[in-house]
Parts: structure tokens; sequence; C-alpha cells
């Protein structure tokens, strides 16, 4: 018997890196997932692998037409929905000085906004049926600072207060809101921006000497969804080899 038997789950940024792994978990788990993204050939080649349990979404989080199309597709296919990974984020660097602005405000239209509209589009269908659980992606940037990081971490540190808020807001309608935290994890994303020296750099400020996986951050989100963290709330969880025990990766 799976952890997430009967689940319905709704994974953005599912077609590659983190969100792939939680998708792949969440499946093996039991669940039935839609995998949300723009990224539509490795989406859809991810559903493929995954077989009758997935199904691949095209989605832009940063729109509210696109996020009332998934969760009314994935009611309709699947069930109502449980679970949301509120995974999807882009990573930009930039100095204060010379960051443009457009930079910043598409950091905080996907990361900051999508995140809000997801809670925002699932709640109606987790309170009618009776509460769930949604998990949102911040960073240890979204717990401590970094330099050249001040337009990403602002959105990580709004994903953590909107978090902190929608437990208040959400919990006595039976949905759960926790915050994970990754540290520096080897995913696309991440080695987009220096790649294999940036990983040894990386490994170089952790406890533990070495950068995280995807799968050391998907057992986390499905102890999340499963029905063991019911008592869970409003929580903010590191997964990060112990750098934010001490520092910020910029230090």
């Amino acid at each position: 018997m799976g952890r997430l038997d009967n689940k319905t789950a709704i994974v953005t940024g599912g077609a590659m890196g983190q969100g792939a792994e939680i998708a792949r978990a969440y499946v093996a788990e039991g669940a039935r997932v839609v995998i949300a993204d723009v990224a539509k050939e490795q989406g859809q080649s991810l559903a493929d692998e995954l077989g009758g349990a997935a199904h691949f979404a095209h989605h832009d989080v940063s729109d509210a037409g696109s996020w009332a199309s998934v969760v009314d597709d994935a009611n309709a296919r699947f069930g109502p929905v449980d679970v949301l990974a509120n995974n999807a984020g882009i990573l930009r660097f930039g100095d204060i000085e010379r960051m443009p602005a457009e930079e910043v405000e598409l950091l905080w239209r996907v990361n900051q906004l999508g995140c809000f509209l997801g809670m925002q589009a699932v709640t109606r269908t987790m309170r009618k049926n009776g509460g769930g659980s949604i998990i949102n992606a911040s960073s240890v940037e979204g717990l401590a600072g970094m330099p050249s990081c001040t337009a990403y971490a602002a959105t990580k540190w709004a994903i953590r207060g909107m978090t902190k808020c929608a437990a208040m807001e959400l919990g006595p309608k039976g949905i759960r809101v926790n915050s994970v935290h990754p540290g520096m994890i080897d995913t696309p994303m991440t080695r987009v921006h220096g790649g294999d020296a940036a990983m040894e750099y990386g490994a170089s400020k952790v406890p533990l000497r070495r950068v995280g996986t995807p799968g050391d951050i998907a057992p986390v989100y499905v102890f999340l969804a499963s029905d063991e963290s019911s008592y869970i709330n409003g929580a903010e969880i590191a997964v990060d080899g112990g750098v934010t025990s001490t520092h910020a990766f910029g230090a």
C-alpha cells in the first residue's frame, strides 16, 4: 500500500530536476499526478515514462487562467486535487546596481505570484473535499542572505511569509501549508550558473561536504503530502546539508 494512495497531486515545474523527481516519487507511492510545466517535450516524456498515473499539462504558473485550467483538468481526470507541490521557480543572480527591473519582475511573477496563484487555485477544491496539503518551494535564500541574490531571495522570503499566513488562514479548512527550503541542489537550473565549478564551490560551503540531489528533496515532499504529516502546518523545512545552521552560501 502506497503512502499516497488515492491522492491527486499537481506538481509544478514537474518536467525536470526536483519537480520530476517529486512526480516520480508521488506515482511510486500511489498518487495520480499532473505534471505541470512550460517544458512540453520533457514534461510529456516524463508522463509517458510514468504511465497512466501521470498526465502532462502545459502550464504557466504566472497566469491565473492557466491555473484554473490545470486544476479543472486534474479534478476531472483524476479526482479532486489533494496535494499541490508548488515547486516551479527560476533562479537569476544580479548585483543591486545593475540588475534590470525586467529580471526582477520576472522572478516575482514566476516565483512569488506563481506560488500565490497556485494556492488560490486549489483552495476551493481542497476545502470542498475536506482538506489537503500545499507544499511551497522556498529556498535557503528564504532563510538567510547571499550576495547578488537580492531579487531572488525577495521572492523566497515572500514564499516563506505567504506560507505562514496561508497556514493560519487555511488550517481551519483542513488545508495544511508548509514550505521546503532546499540548499544547493544539482539540477539543470543550478548547473547553468557555473556547471561543475559551481557544484564544487557549493559543496565546500556545506557541512556534509556535498551538494544535494533531487532524490534528497523528493522524500520530504512525499512526507508532507502524506497523512503522516497531518499535524504539520506552517512549518519551514530546510533540506540543505546543514548550511543554514551557521551561514548562507555567501558567507
